[in-house]
């Protein structure tokens, strides 16, 4: 893919997020031809799983710990729609952590053609014992793994619904 240098770097909201590269499908439309709400959720619970892979935590070492992650809440603003054929880049970082029971997930998805920002989000994060399913505190591999990023000097880091602190 072909990525305009407005992308590369000041248009992300954070320093070195987790980027993976999607093209929109005729599959992923709804039918007001534009990408399906339920397609942007799925497309950042799979770059929220290849990051968190990428950081050293797959599934098998959350059944190994004993612990995993579950969402408790999205927060998703959609700032233009994307069509079939549109190529996107997903990115992900570590928004907050408080080391005990939860962190903050952030989401921007930027269209590669012109370097438009498409969609913001969050989501809330809660670590829960794999056996009784309960809030547990979170592992060290947690703590060292799932660090903040670092916002951008600048940049549009995500507050609270989306909006742009």
């Amino acid at each position: 893919m072909n990525v305009p240098a407005a992308v590369q770097g000041r248009a992300w909201d954070v320093a070195a997020p987790f980027v993976q590269a999607i093209r929109v499908g005729a599959e992923d439309l709804d039918r007001f031809g534009h990408t399906n709400n339920v397609v942007y959720l799925s497309w950042l619970e799979r770059v929220a799983w290849a990051h968190s892979q990428q950081l050293g935590l797959g599934f098998s070492d959350y059944e190994r710990i004993g612990c995993g992650c579950v969402a408790r809440r999205h927060e998703l603003d959609y700032l233009a729609p994307t069509f079939a054929g549109d190529e996107l880049l997903v990115a992900t970082w570590i928004a907050e952590n408080d080391g005990r029971l939860s962190m903050w997930r952030g989401y921007q998805i930027i269209r590669a053609s012109d370097g438009r920002t498409v969609l913001r989000g969050r989501t809330h994060w809660v670590c829960v014992d794999l056996a009784s399913g309960k809030p547990r505190r979170q592992p060290p591999e947690f703590v060292v793994a799932y660090k903040p990023a670092v916002p951008l000097a600048g940049g549009a880091a995500t507050g609270a619904a989306g909006e742009r602190a």
